[in-house]
């Protein structure tokens, strides 16, 4: 009994989470625009998240060269470094770090701040003077998160590079101008496809996931806690599932 309560909950969730995102995306062809609104949340989405974003990318382009650096050396290949680390941050880590960096800043922050407001009857207020909860609210951020979280990962990708670059140079004796070769000489079309693609959707999974959780919060202040846990957990899980089957996807097409 408790096995079919909860495949039930389950299908119920993923329901109002499509007919959310349904109705947020549909909402977009509606005016107002708001695109006030947008340009706020394009600005605390975006812009300040690059710091966080931008260290954990060049701390993690470091670590990678010096390990790879390492083990690559063992087999006479330390001068692929930067092949190695192009091709992993572009395709799979820069997409995947900043999706659970804005996750984690953005996507809990968006619960929390729409938990609130329907915890304190904000959005039943929103109804009652004949605003769209749901246009007003989830339409602006998805569109902020769409935008800004490919760009974000442009962002990563360089200064993972450049990490990369950094310890290419000061600590395994490859040359500036032979790592950047490397880098750059094996990247494809594809290769940025999938590295640009991947942002997109996961932008589209944070922000409705924030949103949806955000908007069926409960039970006071400590439901805005358990929410703001919730969205973060969620989106990461949904991350590494979608980062496996749109690779798949994009590897057998």
């Amino acid at each position: 009994m408790r096995l079919r309560q909860k495949a039930f909950a389950v299908f119920r969730h993923t329901f109002l989470f499509h007919e959310l995102l349904f109705k947020a995306t549909a909402g977009l062809f509606r005016r107002p625009l708001y695109l006030g609104t947008i340009l706020e949340q394009m600005d605390a989405i975006g812009v300040r998240s690059l710091t966080i974003v931008g260290l954990t990318s060049f701390f993690t382009g470091m670590v990678l060269a010096m390990q790879s650096g390492v083990e690559l050396a063992v087999y006479g290949a330390k001068m692929y470094v930067g092949t190695l680390i192009g091709l992993s941050l572009i395709r799979e880590l820069g997409p995947v770090l900043t999706a659970l960096v804005v996750a984690g800043r953005v996507g809990a922050g968006i619960a929390a701040e729409i938990g609130s407001m329907a915890v304190t009857e904000q959005i039943d207020a929103m109804r009652a003077l004949a605003t769209d909860p749901v246009k007003k609210l989830v339409s602006t951020r998805l569109v902020a998160t769409v935008i800004m979280l490919p760009m974000l990962t442009i962002v990563a990708d360089l200064l993972g590079i450049l990490g990369g670059w950094f310890v290419a140079v000061t600590n395994l004796g490859i040359s500036s101008s032979f790592y950047r070769h490397t880098v750059f000489y094996v990247l494809t079309f594809d290769d940025i496809f999938i590295g640009l693609v991947k942002p997109f959707i996961f932008g589209v999974v944070i922000a409705t996931v924030g949103c949806y959780i955000g908007m069926n919060t409960t039970g006071g202040t400590r439901g805005v806690g358990r929410s703001t846990t919730s969205a973060v957990v969620a989106s990461s899980i949904l991350i590494f599932v979608l980062d496996y089957l749109i690779t798949k996807l994009i590897l057998s097409v």
